[in-house]
């Protein structure tokens, strides 16, 4: 079992697409789209049920440079 989490992405002015790059390298996304607005990126990824969501995002998404800033939302399943 997985938990689904969508994580919004704020990045260096110029290093949007790196950014997006490097996170398509690692395969760690279910989906990415650029976005308009405060965040330049939203991705949405499957995180391992044993695993802590905090720590899972700063060791596989944060260490990327160019990310300023993230934004997480927990997903549950409600229906």
């Amino acid at each position: 079992m997985t938990t689904c989490v969508f994580v919004q992405i704020r990045c260096t002015p110029g290093r949007t697409y790196k950014v997006a790059e490097d996170i398509v390298l690692r395969e760690m996304h279910s989906e990415l789209y650029s976005t308009s607005g405060e965040w330049d990126l939203l991705m949405k990824l499957y995180i391992p049920a044993d695993a802590d969501v905090g720590k899972y995002i700063n060791e596989h998404l944060l260490d990327i440079p160019g990310i300023e800033r993230s934004l997480t939302t927990l997903t549950f399943n409600a229906f």
